[in-house]
Parts: C-alpha cells; sequence; structure tokens
C-alpha cells in the first residue's frame, strides 16, 4: 500500500527509550528541561482514530490471497488448516510485537531505516529489496485476478466465448487495464495513504465472503464448473456440473502439495511494511494502543478467512481450485456482481501497491536526487511492464502465491523483525540470554526453516511435473 511520505529522523536519537520506560504518549507533551530533549519520532501527533487505524490495517492485512484459502484447506483438511491459521496469526502479532518494540527503542518508524539502524546501508537496501519483491507479487496476484476473471465477465455480458476472440483473450485484457486504467493512475505523484480503496475493498471482500457462504447451502455438493464454452454468441451453454457422491470433508491431512499451503497463508497475514506508517498516524500512540490496534485486526481478519476457507472447501471439496471464483457458473448472477466487485477492488489497489516500489527504488538508486517527472514515469513503466510480463508467463496463481509466500512472507513476518530485535535491543536493556531475546531468535530460525521448508517442496514439485496438477 502507499506509505505517506513521512518526516522521520534519519539518525539514532540520543534521548531514545527502551519498550521498559515508554509511558502513555509516545510523543512526550512534559516540557523537557534545558539539557534532555524528547524524542521526537514524528514531526506533529499522528490524528487518526483507534477504530479507523484498525481499518487501515486490516485492508493491508486483506488482500487477494484470501482466494486461495479453500484451496490450502483442501490440502491440509479443516482441523489442521485451522491451528496452521491460528498459529501463523498469533506469530504475525509477535513480530509486530518485535517490530514496535525496535521501533520504539530506535526512534523510528520505517522498515528501511529500522534495516539502516540494525545493519548499516545493507540492511536499508536488503528491506528495501524485500519489500519491493513482496509488492511485485501482491501486484502480480492483483493482475492475474484481472487476468482470469474480467474475459469471463466480459464474456457473459456480450454473451460470447472469451476462447474464441483475441481481444477477449485475458493476456490481452490484462495490458489493456494497465495501459488505460493503471498506469494514469500509478503518475500521480502523490496518493493519499490507502486513500479511496480500503473502504472499497474490504467492502468487496466481505460481499465475496456473504457470497462464499451463501453459494454453500445453494450447491449443495454440486461441483459447478465456469460454463465459457458457448455454442454460438446468442446462447450460452449450460454449465457442467460433476457431484461429489461422497462430501466427506477432510480433517486432517498431509501431502507434498502442502508446500503451497502455508506459503498461502503466510501470504495472507504480511501487512508488516504498513505497520509503522500506520503506527504514525495513530492518535496517542504508545506501543501498547498500536499493539491492540494489530491485535484486532489481525483477529478480525482470522475470523473472515477462517469462514472463507471453510465454507469454500464444503461447497467443492478437494475439487477446488487455486482461484476459487473459477469454481463457480459463469451464468451465475450473484458471482457475476462478486467478480466485478473484486475486479474493482484488485484493479484500483494496484497503482497504490506500486508507490511503496517506486519509493524504495528511488530511495535506493537515487537518494539525493530532487523530484523528476521523467524518472517517475520510467519507474513505474518499467514496474507495470515487468509485472505483466510475470502475469502473463505465469500459468497460475498458486505459484505466485508460493513464491511470494516461501520468500517475502518469511523474511517480513520472521526473520527480519526478529534480528532487528536482536541488534537494536541492547544489551544493558535485556541480556543476550534473556528470555525475550532467545524467543527472537528461536522465531528468526523458525523462520529460517519455514522458508527452507517451503521453497524445497516447491522446487521438488516443479521437478517432477506436480506443479500444475491442479489449479485453475
Amino acid at each position: 500500500m502507499e506509505l505517506q511520505e513521512l518526516k522521520m529522523n534519519g539518525d539514532f536519537p540520543a534521548g531514545a527509550v527502551s519498550p521498559s520506560q515508554e509511558h502513555e504518549d509516545i510523543l512526550p507533551n512534559d516540557v523537557p528541561d534545558a539539557e534532555t530533549k524528547p524524542v521526537q519520532l514524528v514531526d506533529e501527533q499522528g490524528k487518526t482514530s483507534f477504530g479507523m487505524s484498525v481499518f487501515n490495517l486490516s485492508n493491508a492485512i486483506m488482500g487477494s490471497g484470501i482466494l486461495g484459502l479453500a484451496y490450502a484447506m483442501s490440502h491440509t483438511g479443516i482441523i489442521f488448516f485451522l491451528v496452521l491459521l491460528i498459529c501463523i496469526a498469533l506469530l504475525s502479532s509477535y513480530s509486530i510485537h518485535l517490530l514496535l518494540t525496535c521501533s520504539s527503542v530506535a526512534g523510528l518508524r520505517a522498515y528501511e531505516l529500522l534495516g539502516q539502524r540494525a545493519f548499516g546501508p545493507v540492511g536499508k537496501i536488503l528491506v528495501a529489496i524485500v519489500i519491493c519483491l513482496h509488492n511485485i507479487g501482491a501486484m502480480s496476484s492483483y493482475l492475474f485476478i484481472i487476468k482470469s476473471e474480467l474475459p469471463l465477465v466480459i464474456g457473459t455480458f456480450l454473451r460470447m466465448n472469451p476462447e474464441g476472440y483475441w481481444y477477449l483473450k485475458g493476456n490481452f485484457l490484462v495490458i489493456i487495464v494497465s495501459v488505460v486504467i493503471i498506469l494514469p493512475l500509478t503518475l500521480m505523484r502523490q496518493l493519499g495513504y490507502l486513500g479511496y480503496t480500503s473502504g472499497l475493498s474490504l467492502s468487496c471482500m466481505l460481499f465475496f465472503l456473504i457470497s462464499v457462504i451463501y453459494k454453500k447451502f445453494q450447491i449443495g455438493c454440486a461441483i459447478v464448473f465456469s460454463g465459457t464454452v458457448v455454442q454460438n454468441e446468442d446462447s450460452l451453454e449450460i454449465p457442467i456440473q460433476i457431484f461429489n457422491y461422497t462430501c466427506e470433508a477432510q480433517m486432517f491431512t498431509v501431502g507434498s502439495q502442502m508446500s503451497y499451503t502455508i506459503p498461502i497463508m503466510a501470504f495472507a497475514f504480511v501487512c508488516h511494511p504498513e505497520v509503522l506508517p500506520i503506527y504514525t498516524e495513530l492518535c496517542r500512540p504508545t506501543q501498547r494502543r498500536m499493539q491492540a490496534v494489530a491485535n484486532v485486526s489481525i483477529g478480525a481478519m482470522f475470523f473472515m478467512y477462517a469462514l472463507t476457507a471453510t465454507f469454500g472447501y464444503l461447497t467443492f471439496y478437494n475439487s477446488v481450485g487455486a482461484e476459487m471464483l473459477h469454481m463457480y457458473s459463469q451464468n451465475d448472477l450473484l458471482i457475476l456482481c462478486v467478480r466485478l466487485a473484486v475486479l474493482l477492488a484488485v484493479t484500483l489497489t494496484v497503482p497504490v501497491v506500486l508507490f511503496p516500489i517506486r519509493w524504495a527504488l528511488q530511495q535506493l538508486l537515487f537518494p539525493r536526487k530532487s523530484f523528476s517527472w521523467l524518472r517517475h514515469v520510467l519507474i513505474a513503466l518499467i514496474l507495470l511492464v515487468l509485472v505483466n510480463v510475470l502475469v502473463i508467463c505465469v500459468p497460475t496463481i498458486r505459484d505466485i502465491f508460493a513464491v511470494i509466500g516461501s520468500t517475502s512472507a518469511p523474511s517480513l513476518i520472521f526473520i527480519l523483525p526478529s534480528i532487528f530485535y536482536l541488534r537494536i535491543v541492547r544489551s544493558d536493556t535485556e541480556p543476550p540470554f534473556s528470555w525475550p531475546k532467545i524467543q527472537a531468535l528461536c522465531f528468526g530460525i523458525l523462520g529460517v526453516f519455514f522458508m527452507a521448508f517451503s521453497l524445497g517442496f516447491m522446487f521438488t514439485n516443479w521437478a517432477v511435473g506436480h506443479s500444475h496438477k491442479s489449479g485453475p
């Protein structure tokens, strides 16, 4: 999401406080004495209410990953999936705790600056690269939804077979949308934090959840595939139905496709690049208050994810695809409305996701250059071309979720917050062998294991030719 330009101290402030010294107001209101200056993290205190901060962070968490959660459940079983989802939600909350602690100790509220504080320029570059990779993955997942869903929507309205006309092909339409709608929006010099897409995105996904629950009771055990094949321009073919005669849900299962399951779940909870900007805008910003914002947001998204995955899985069982909307009939009016809502949400979100990438690249490549419209436009254009090529070449959205969820997600959730905590929190505050330091170390090791496990199984599946065995 777009990170509003913040005026932050780039150096470690002399009066930074430890976590135990943080009081009710992180921006002190007391008049300092002549020799001591208060920690000034930002120029002025934020004005965003607790409720609006929850709304913004929930929107940052919510993303296209929700479309693949039913597929993830089909390869773990309901109970195992819910246990894993609870674990990842709790771990995400703990990683935000580490991030907020580092922010309070260092007096900084930018992920890149925490990297610089911990490891110097190399840390800043590393963090910027990880954030860029994650946001490029998020952009790719959004554009992939446009590629797969827009042809079905247009074909339904025009009563035409999308496969029969080159101008209704997904690859062509995603390029048109990128050039006509997304590119002009990315050329804006400033875009308000989360902007106009926050309410729209959450409303669309809530509509999606309600529709999934309703369709479960309407469809029953019938698995309805999209009726994309038409006989002529005037009539749509009746969707093919295949019945699951057992309608038995798996409670616990383990298989090779689990290498896609956990990364998809991790991808769905990544919001860490947006935590510190929301912290900056929070009214009466204390670490405890911001942690409460994070906990409420993660809890709300947990229930939304759990309901979507459960009812989606109980609708299609083991036949559910990585892009769940493809499993419903193209002729269904309700699902058509859902597709339109999701398409609108992701289309308007792509420019917002691109802004932090451009900002990070400008900070890395042109840190001392003044604003240039030519550079501003070229970076946006190059990024859109790169993402479009990626979306056209990647066969399923599952692969995007898996790669990003196996690399940038564990880095942002597990590895970086833990090593920042170990480096930034000094030994005189927390001894090296104190329980918080040991917890942070184990947390980072868990992230490394998580990444190695996911990448190993994923590459193994690709090597033996199973990567495209299922999915849309």
